[in-house]
């Protein structure tokens, strides 16, 4: 790959860079400022108020970004045992249905040691074609000090051509006093454009914590 040296000072350019914007070369004698790459757009907050059934965003997923992240900051469930869900929807929320093929593995520690530290498979979490809700990670313990944080991801959903890619990445304690380390991912099989997510839980409510969205540029 080519490196352009380029000397600012012989420029002597009177014009100012935007925020969020970054000076780049497009020859040893020439500049532009332009957009920076990968900044994290925060769109929408869900704070739980102790009682919440599911968490919808119905808005802010559309076309303006290639990639969103739901950002979770300790989860916490009301029943012990829990299993955090999503689904997707591309009637704005009104039905959330979509066909979705997916899989998921963790990695597992006993705070007492009395179980070797393993890793797992989950069969039970993944669909083939599933329409009902996809597990975001299993077993919430709902302790004081329990929770789950971490990230999914949404690709392109506003793509009138390709299905939707998602990924996620998650770390808690879980009942049992474990800690569990959880990947998951597949597609929402389907080439509409998805404008809603809605999380769940797979009993009671969601008691507490915070779910952020992002547009990613």
């Amino acid at each position: 790959m080519a490196i352009t040296t380029l000397n600012l000072r012989a420029l002597n350019r009177s014009d100012t860079a935007s925020s969020g914007q970054v000076i780049t070369a497009t020859s040893a004698t020439a500049m532009d400022f332009q957009a920076a790459g990968g900044a994290w757009n925060l769109i929408s907050t869900f704070t739980s108020d102790g009682s919440d059934a599911t968490a919808s965003f119905t808005s802010g997923i559309d076309s303006t970004y290639k990639e969103y992240c739901f950002r979770f900051i300790n989860i916490h469930p009301e029943t012990d045992d829990a299993t955090l869900k999503f689904n997707g929807s591309t009637d704005g929320g009104s039905n959330y249905n979509i066909a979705k093929t997916s899989i998921l593995f963790d990695a597992y520690n006993r705070e007492d040691g009395g179980v070797s530290p393993a890793m797992a498979y989950r069969t039970a979490e993944d669909l083939s074609q599933g329409t009902g809700t996809q597990t975001v990670i299993r077993n919430l313990g709902n302790d004081a000090d329990a929770g789950a944080s971490g990230f999914l991801f949404l690709v392109d959903p506003a793509s009138t051509t390709y299905v939707k890619q998602f990924y996620s990445t998650m770390s808690e304690a879980s009942s049992g006093t474990y800690h569990v380390g959880s990947q998951m991912s597949g597609y929402l099989n389907t080439t509409s454009a998805i404008d809603a997510i809605q999380f769940s839980m797979s009993s009671g409510e969601i008691q507490g914590g915070l779910i952020k969205l992002y547009g990613i540029s």
